[in-house]
C-alpha cells in the first residue's frame, strides 16, 4: 500500500476528484492548506495598499491505494491538476505499513 499526498490548486479539486473516482479510487482526505515553493508568494493590492501574500492557498489530497494503482493515480492527478502555470503543485508517494478499517476490523488492502 502507498500513501499519495498531492498539493494542488483549489479550483482543480473537483476535476481531480472526478478523475480519480473514474479510475476506481474509493476515498480520499482533503485539507485546505497554505504554503509556498518556487512561487514564493506574490503581492496584491487591497483598498489601494499593496501587501505581500507569502503563503499561497492550496488543497492537500491524501489517498492510500494499493501498490498496483500508484502509477495510474499519480498520472491522473498530474494530468488533471496541470495548468502549465507556476504553482501547479507537488505529488509525494510514501509506503504505508498497515491499515485498519475501524468498523469491521479489516486489515491492509481489504481496509481500503
Amino acid at each position: 500500500m502507498k500513501l499519495i499526498i498531492a498539493a494542488i490548486k483549489p479550483f482543480k479539486l473537483e476535476e481531480v476528484r472526478e478523475a480519480l473516482t473514474a479510475i476506481g479510487v474509493r476515498g480520499m482526505m482533503v485539507t485546505e492548506i497554505k504554503g509556498f515553493g518556487s512561487q514564493s508568494g506574490h503581492t496584491e493590492i487591497y483598498r489601494g495598499a499593496e501587501y505581500a501574500v507569502n503563503f499561497v492557498p492550496k488543497v492537500k489530497l491524501e489517498l492510500v491505494v494499493s501498490a498496483s494503482m500508484v502509477d495510474q493515480v499519480v498520472e491522473t492527478i498530474a494530468k488533471t491538476a496541470k495548468t502549465e502555470k507556476i504553482g501547479d503543485g507537488k505529488i509525494f508517494v510514501l509506503d504505508v505499513e498497515s491499515a485498519l478499517r475501524v468498523r469491521t476490523g479489516e486489515m491492509n488492502d481489504e481496509a481500503l
